[in-house]
């Protein structure tokens, strides 16, 4: 028996394949999904969605959103998502690091609005570095 997982954004269907497991970054900490879950409804962060169709895992960089879990089937809305296997690896990792860059100059600035900002922009840019097969 295999899960259906959908990942959704406003403006296209990421994936829409059977899954035999699937890991959700919740706002309380990585949730694995298996068949038989219980039913549920959780908040996602930006981070990396991480599904198995067979015996090799495909990672999906999330923008945060939703998912529902119930019978079998695991629907992700979300506000962006990008397939791992599609994103320039070398090209996130200097967006990464850029975006580090930018952080740390906001919190030395000590400006909240700007920090926050920074620490978003941070958070996406690791999501889809990682996603990418950068950093662990």
């Amino acid at each position: 028996m295999t899960l259906t997982v959908r990942v959704i954004t406003p403006d296209k269907i990421v994936w829409d394949a059977e899954a035999e497991e699937i890991i959700l970054p919740s706002s309380t900490g990585q949730l694995g999904i298996l068949t038989g879950h219980a039913p549920l409804l959780t908040a996602l962060n930006i981070g990396v969605l991480r599904v198995r169709p067979g015996k090799d895992w495909q990672s999906i960089a999330i923008m945060g959103g939703f998912a529902e879990v119930e019978n079998n089937e695991v629907k992700v809305l979300v506000n962006g998502a990008e397939m791992g296997n599609k994103i320039n690896k070398e090209t996130a990792q200097q967006i990464y690091n850029q975006a580090q860059t930018e952080l740390d100059e906001a919190n030395k600035a000590g400006d909240r609005r700007k920090v926050l900002q920074a620490q978003q922009a941070w958070r996406k840019a690791r999501a889809r570095y990682q996603a990418a097969g950068g950093l662990v």
